[in-house]
C-alpha cells in the first residue's frame, strides 16, 4: 500500500471507497475531542471511530497508531495557536494577553498540549519539530528586540519566553484557584484574571514607545 511522508499515516489516495479527506476530517475532530478529554492513555479510538461515523480499522487506515493520531492532531493545534498569538517583541504584555485570550476561549487545546506533555515527552524532546522551529523563531525576535534596545538585553531570551508563556497560561493551569476567584476575588470577572497578568508581564518587560 503506498504510504505518505509521514511514517504514521497512509495516503488518502490509498484509501478507496469513500471521500477520504471527509472521512479523514471527522476522525481527527473526533480525535481532538477525546485527547482534549482522556488524554492518550484514556483515549479509546472505537470511541474515536464512532464519533467520526466510520471504523476503527478506518482510523489505523489513515494513522498506524494512536499515538501517531495524537501527534497529528496536536500538531494542527499547535500551528492554530502559533497563527492565532503572534509574538511582538515590542509589546510583550499585549502578546500574554492574546495567549490568555487564546486559552480562556479554548481551554480544550491547553488540556491537549498538556496530556502530551505528561504522556509523550518524547514529542517535547523533538528538535525538528514544527513547534521547536517555531520556538527557535521567537527566540530569534527577542534577540533581534535587544539588540536594536526595545527589550532589556540583561534578561536571557528563553527566560523571557518561559516565563511570558507561563504566566499567560497561569489560569488555564490552574482552574481550582479560578473557581476560587469566582467567590473570592475583590473582581471575579475574566477581564480582571486577564488584566491582572498583563500587568505582571508589563511589570518585567514595559511595552516599548
Amino acid at each position: 500500500m503506498p504510504r505518505s511522508t509521514n511514517p504514521g499515516q497512509t495516503s488518502d489516495a490509498a484509501i478507496a471507497g469513500e471521500s477520504a479527506d471527509s472521512t479523514r476530517q471527522r476522525i481527527v475532530a473526533a480525535a481532538k475531542e477525546e485527547f482534549a478529554r482522556h488524554g492518550i492513555a484514556g483515549a479509546r479510538v472505537d470511541r474515536i471511530a464512532k464519533q467520526a461515523r466510520t471504523s476503527k480499522e478506518r482510523v489505523y487506515a489513515y494513522f498506524r497508531s494512536k499515538e501517531a493520531l495524537y501527534a497529528h492532531v496536536a500538531e494542527r493545534e499547535t500551528t492554530a495557536l502559533v497563527e492565532a498569538t503572534q509574538l511582538d517583541p515590542a509589546d510583550l504584555p499585549g502578546y500574554a494577553g492574546i495567549l490568555f485570550d487564546h486559552f480562556t476561549a479554548r481551554p480544550d487545546h491547553y488540556r491537549l498540549i498538556m496530556w502530551g506533555r505528561l504522556e509523550l515527552a518524547e514529542l517535547a524532546d523533538n528538535t525538528t519539530s514544527p513547534l521547536q522551529a517555531t520556538i527557535a523563531g521567537k527566540l530569534d525576535q527577542l534577540r533581534d528586540a535587544q539588540r536594536i534596545g526595545l527589550l532589556d538585553p540583561a534578561w536571557d531570551p528563553v527566560d523571557v519566553l518561559a516565563l511570558i508563556n507561563q504566566i499567560a497560561m497561569t489560569w488555564a493551569g490552574q482552574p481550582e484557584i479560578a473557581a476560587a476567584a469566582a467567590d473570592q476575588a475583590v473582581d471575579p470577572s475574566i477581564a480582571a484574571r486577564r488584566a491582572a497578568l498583563v500587568a505582571a508581564v508589563e511589570r518585567m518587560f514595559p511595552r516599548s514607545d
